[in-house]
């Protein structure tokens, strides 16, 4: 089998994205990147599990690495964003997974196309209104600060817990993410749809609480326990609201917890898209 590290762009209607797995292994698993993340972003190991047991799909939506066009200033203008390309593509259904703001996204995906989603992964995110998620941007800047003056990625303080056992984590995860090859590798995002992804995510921390009373699918919601992105208190506040939820709280971890927890969180994934 391929693996991600190895696996090219492809476009279609000018966006990108990386398709790989089985095709046969049932209805395609979309999965949605987080703040100013490109597919570059998507630890390999994780994916190469993932892809083992079933077919992937990654999007870089509009504005965001490769992809032409112009990143939305509403999470909603996202969704229909995501909506479009996976018709455009042909499918009919899809399982969806997004991560962070990804997840945020899949949120309003399964509102706006219920009937084009047969299960929902939420992932180290929260929903409209949710608690600390209009600081997002606060929270990003201080890490980036901190991560300047420690020589590291700020995906070190904003994915892992800031203690030694975290950065032993973290470079565990780095380290594969640094695996990939020029020959290989995605456009870097732009500051300014960073800018606006901040915009969009602000609008929707700012929002009326959400009930979520519209997403019936089978979901399951993935977090660590001490997630400082978006707090861990939206995945308990999601699962109690969403009827159809299973909740999955890795321990020692915080907003990066599936790279973390690659192989566990790829097989338990897997066994839930089963059914």
């Amino acid at each position: 089998m391929t693996s991600y590290l190895t696996t090219h762009n492809q476009y279609l209607n000018q966006i990108a994205y990386r398709e790989l797995g089985t095709e046969n292994a049932g209805l395609p698993l979309v999965m949605l990147t987080h703040l100013s993340a490109t597919l570059d972003e998507w630890d390999p190991l994780f994916i190469d599990q993932l892809a083992a047991k079933n077919h992937l799909v990654v999007i870089d939506l509009p504005g965001v690495g490769a992809s032409s066009g112009q990143v939305p200033l509403t999470i909603e203008a996202m969704a229909d964003q995501a909506v479009k390309f996976i018709e455009l593509r042909g499918f009919k259904k899809i399982n969806l997974l997004g991560l962070s703001m990804g997840g945020m996204i899949a949120q309003a995906v399964a509102e706006q196309a219920p009937q084009l989603v047969e299960r929902l992964i939420l992932v180290g995110t929260g929903p409209r209104g949710g608690r600390g998620i209009d600081r997002v941007s606060l929270v990003t800047f201080t890490a980036m600060l901190k991560a300047f003056f420690k020589r590291t990625d700020p995906k070190r303080y904003i994915f892992y817990p800031h203690d030694q056992r975290g950065a032993k984590e973290a470079e565990r995860v780095l380290s594969r993410l640094r695996q990939r090859t020029p020959d290989f590798a995605d456009q870097k995002i732009t500051i300014a749809s960073f800018r606006r992804q901040l915009r969009a995510i602000k609008k929707w921390g700012t929002a009326p609480a959400d009930n979520l009373s519209r997403i019936t699918m089978p979901t399951l919601i993935i977090n660590g326990d001490n997630d400082t992105m978006v707090p861990t208190s939206n995945s308990y506040q999601m699962h109690e609201l969403i009827k159809n939820s299973e909740l999955l709280i890795f321990p020692n971890a915080g907003h990066g917890s599936i790279f973390q927890y690659a192989i566990p969180a790829a097989e338990k994934i897997s066994s839930f898209l089963k059914g």
